[in-house]
């Protein structure tokens, strides 16, 4: 699961990063409630762990701007305010659980194991765009009636792509995402996976030849078109080869 830490204390950020990736989650971490807010539109989470008192914007407005535009992600609220009218409110404005500082990490990972449960109990576990079908808990995906392999890297960019229905994602974006690397590397393995991926989804053994799913946008990066037509007789062109990085 990917898990957003939004925590100002350094030490304490750097501790739950390393402890929640050690549970097998996909962490990210911020400072402050801007850079929260900015993350959580860019790389949706499925569960903030979150301060109260941050700089730039108070947890309090954080949370209530994610159940407003992130109502699917679970949030567990941190906070050393004792007072219980703070607990209260933060469940009123729709946190899934408070947890009060100090704490035991063995708590704080047994929390996020139930929130995440939850969140699984109650989510439906298939994406869905056109004829496509994404199941992220079998990591099976269907087009129009029809199962199609994909290697782990593949499913997990398609998922994103998904995830992202509607938007245009960018190569950095999913550089971060996926293969978890920063823009300034220098690959192209973006650009190859997206090719292989059209090779299995918008291929015509599987439905309409001309129905084409993954969309270039020049100078911007990738989204999930609405399935158009292909001008008559064109051809996908080869992948091409990787440069700077190779990856498994």
């Amino acid at each position: 699961m990917r898990v957003l830490i939004v925590e100002d204390d350094r030490a304490l950020g750097e501790f739950l990063k390393t402890g929640l990736e050690s549970e097998g989650h996909r962490v990210e971490w911020v400072e402050d409630g801007d850079a929260a807010l900015t993350h959580a539109a860019a790389y949706p989470p499925d569960l903030m762990v979150l301060d109260l008192s941050l700089p730039k914007r108070d947890g309090m407005e954080v949370l209530a701007v994610m159940r407003a535009r992130h109502d699917d992600a679970s949030v567990l609220v941190l906070t050393g305010r004792h007072d219980v009218r703070a607990r209260v409110e933060c469940l009123d404005l729709g946190a899934d659980d408070c947890l009060l500082k100090p704490f035991s990490f063995f708590e704080l990972t047994a929390r996020c194991r139930a929130l995440l449960r939850r969140r699984e109990q109650f989510a439906d576990p298939v994406l869905r765009y056109g004829d496509l079908r994404v199941n992220r808990m079998e990591h099976k995906v269907e087009r129009a009636g029809r199962n199609i392999d994909l290697t782990a890297k593949e499913f997990a960019l398609l998922e994103y792509l998904m995830l992202h229905r509607g938007e245009c994602v960018s190569r950095s974006q999913l550089l971060a995402a996926v293969w978890q690397i920063d823009a300034e590397t220098g690959t192209n393995v973006v650009d190859v996976y997206i090719n292989y991926l059209r090779r299995k989804v918008d291929s015509g053994e599987l439905h309409d030849e001309n129905a084409e799913l993954i969309v270039t946008v020049r100078g911007k990066g990738y989204r999930l078109g609405a399935v158009g037509r292909k001008p008559a007789g064109k051809e996908l062109p080869d992948p091409p080869q990787l440069t700077a990085v190779t990856f498994a």
